[in-house]
């Protein structure tokens, strides 16, 4: 079976090896925010809808995992916000009950989590990792540059809310965007907020890969320790990409999922080699071959040169 809504597995700094789920056509979502990795926002909206069909979801999952895989998470991620699909629930429940060895993640940006029915859907997961950027408005505004109605107070509720009622983990992620969200003032405003919602985890991150906005840098490593600092006690900085094998077995297969990698996300050359699991002379085989069919293109960022797909 072609997958048209599976990607990886990959090994992920936090989560180990992780099957992919995208629910939203690239690039759906509630923000556009200025660091986002999967670039400009495209259907900036908050309609939960059936974006693209349940049942193939299923039936891809079915083909997928009836195989045993070995995953450490199944992982709602991808090109938007994947709560937005109305069928989400549907989803975890089907995953959770033929398939119960496997821990579900959920990536969120947070805004639909004051939505009770959205905080309902993802009740059978295991893991929620919701974003938390700002608390401030004008803040909120500047970096996550929401649909419009949406306001960081609303946000802030909606996670609390979620936090409170969910009987799995929250890892709450803070994206440190330099000169925007790294002030004394407002990481005080998050630790205010975490302190509130009381999640497992607090992740801070900074970019990794080419922003939506070229002017976003990634936060010095002393910048990163700071925000951990005033954050508490269970804060962590997020750390280098893990490493894994990801056996591809033909050229055609290492082809569509370098691609599948790069429709998501800017990486380079070493990114994929981790991601992926190939030798070096391999990514640089395909990435050849997807140059010269024009299906993807290059970028040169401070980190080295990245590869995006047309």
């Amino acid at each position: 079976m072609a997958y048209q809504h599976l990607f990886g597995p990959v090994p992920s700094r936090r989560l180990g090896i992780s099957l992919g789920i995208d629910l939203v056509p690239h690039k759906t979502c509630t923000f556009n925010c200025v660091y986002c990795e999967c670039g400009q926002t495209t259907d900036l909206t908050c309609e939960r809808r059936e974006y693209v069909p349940t049942d193939r979801v299923l039936a891809e999952l079915d083909d997928f995992l009836a195989r045993d895989p070995d995953l450490d998470y199944v992982t709602f991620a991808g090109s938007g916000e994947p709560t937005l699909h109305s069928g989400i629930g549907e989803i975890i429940a089907f995953i959770k009950d033929l398939y119960p060895r496997y821990r579900v993640a959920v990536l969120t940006g947070s805004a639909p989590l004051a939505d009770p029915e959205v905080r309902t859907a993802l009740m059978r997961a295991d893991l929620v990792v919701p974003s938390l950027d700002a608390v401030s408005e004008e803040v909120f505004l500047e970096v996550n540059r929401p649909c419009s109605g949406l306001t960081a107070a609303g946000v802030l509720a909606g996670i609390t809310a979620f936090a409170r009622e969910f009987p799995g983990e929250v890892w709450l992620e803070v994206f440190i965007v330099p000169g925007k969200n790294d002030t004394e003032e407002e990481l005080l405003r998050i630790r205010d907020a975490v302190a509130a919602i009381g999640p497992d985890r607090v992740q801070v991150n900074t970019l990794d890969r080419p922003g939506t906005e070229a002017w976003v840098r990634p936060a010095l490593p002393r910048t990163v320790e700071r925000a951990v600092s005033l954050l508490g006690g269970n804060a962590e900085a997020i750390g280098a990409a893990c490493t894994g094998p990801v056996v591809l077995p033909d050229l055609r297969e290492a082809l569509e999922s370098i691609l599948s990698t790069v429709r998501r996300r800017p990486c380079t050359p070493g990114d994929l080699a981790v991601l992926l699991g190939l030798r070096p002379a391999e990514i640089s085989k395909c990435l050849r071959v997807l140059e010269d069919t024009g299906m993807v293109e290059t970028v040169q960022e401070k980190r080295g040169m990245f590869y995006r797909a047309v």
